[in-house]
């Protein structure tokens, strides 16, 4: 397992990569997609969208920066994209089914330039009673795809997500932003800091566990449910294109990035090592009873993971070199590619609760 420490002395060498290349969709991980519903043909791409005449900086309420900018085309192409992209959202909210879609509209396109996915946000709104529903458009990488089907089937979430050749298409993840919520909730008087504490090792370990990098604060969102005399806290990830890419091991790790220090400091507060491992333990648990459960997609996906190029040749030499030092296990030496070592990372992180399980043994592959 790994050691939940204080990253006071990490935070500042730990950067991961200002700008990460795109990664195509190979053609092994298109049979992947289509075989599971997540590739179909749409009606508009990535590149229709980037056809905009200008835009507008886009401020939040309290007129701060957003980032984000709201674009306007002109009148043929709006005509024909507004269509379109009430189409996308039946398909990735009824199936496809258009018989809803006469009360729908599309509010407003946003842009964003920051970052390495540069994406669309599409806001749909219900005529009748103004209600709004948001998804997005990105270029497709994949890093990103890898990233988004392993959350799907390995953390407790459920994600929707369709592929279009090189477009991908992301359902709006819910949440209050990391950061916002370190901001505006951590030390507010109703905040069960045990709870949440419990919360963030688990996700922690979560994303060590499948190799999820960049969690920064602004890379997730909490979810917030009240509770019998109290409240749980659940966290989500809403950025994957770090997936299995960076070769430092400590940037999938959350708990190294100074962004979060807020939140490991009320671990360290309220947690002792027995009771974080306990946390790890359970959260190791739980991964083990979905890996089982989803085994032959998971061993689909990792074998096409092994042909495909997802990182740099030294990212890679340098992960395999630090599991191996972190695990004390020299197989990871053996690792040619990010595929190989995500197979061994899921296999000695929760081995032990998979020999737990009745009648598991041997059933993830070699």
């Amino acid at each position: 397992m790994n050691k939940f420490t204080n990253p006071e002395n990490e935070t500042e060498s730990i950067r991961p990569t200002r700008k990460k290349p795109l990664y195509p969709i190979c053609s092994r991980l298109q049979e992947y997609l289509i075989e599971y519903g997540r590739e179909m043909s749409l009606p508009a791409t990535y590149r229709d969208l980037l056809r905009f005449t200008y835009s507008v900086p886009l401020r939040d309420k309290y007129g701060k920066d957003t980032l984000w900018e709201s674009v306007s085309y002109d009148m043929r192409d709006w005509e024909y994209l507004r269509d379109s992209l009430v189409s996308i959202y039946a398909s990735i909210k009824t199936e496809g089914d258009l018989s809803f879609i006469n009360h729908l509209d599309v509010a407003r396109i946003d842009f964003c330039s920051f970052g390495n996915s540069q994406p669309f946000r599409i806001r749909i709104i219900n005529k009748f009673n103004d209600n709004y529903d948001h998804y997005y458009i990105k270029p497709a990488d994949a890093n990103r795809v890898y990233g988004l089907e392993l959350e799907h089937l390995l953390s407790p979430n459920r994600i929707t997500y369709l592929t279009n050749q090189q477009t991908l298409v992301e359902e709006h993840i819910p949440g209050i932003p990391g950061d916002l919520f370190i901001e505006n909730y951590l030390n507010r008087p109703d905040t069960n800091p045990i709870r949440l504490a419990k919360e963030f090792v688990k996700f922690n370990e979560r994303c060590f566990v499948r190799l999820l990098g960049d969690m920064r604060s602004y890379n997730f969102v909490f979810n917030i449910t009240p509770d019998i005399e109290d409240v749980q806290y659940s966290i989500r990830p809403i950025d994957f294109d770090q997936q299995s890419y960076e070769g430092r091991k400590n940037l999938y790790l959350p708990q190294f990035f100074k962004e979060n220090k807020p939140l490991v400091e009320l671990v360290m507060k309220h947690l002792n090592t027995t009771t974080i491992a306990q946390y790890q333990a359970e959260e190791h648990t739980m991964m083990a009873f979905r890996l089982i459960s989803s085994r032959y997609r998971i061993k689909e996906l990792l074998d096409i993971m092994h042909i495909d190029a997802i990182s740099k040749s030294e990212k890679v030499e340098q992960l395999r070199s630090e599991l191996a030092a972190h695990f004390h296990q020299r197989f990871f030496l053996r690792s040619q590619n990010m595929g190989e070592i995500l197979k061994m990372q899921l296999k000695q992180s929760l081995q032990d609760s998979l020999r737990l399980i009745p009648k598991t043994k041997s059933r993830f592959g070699d």
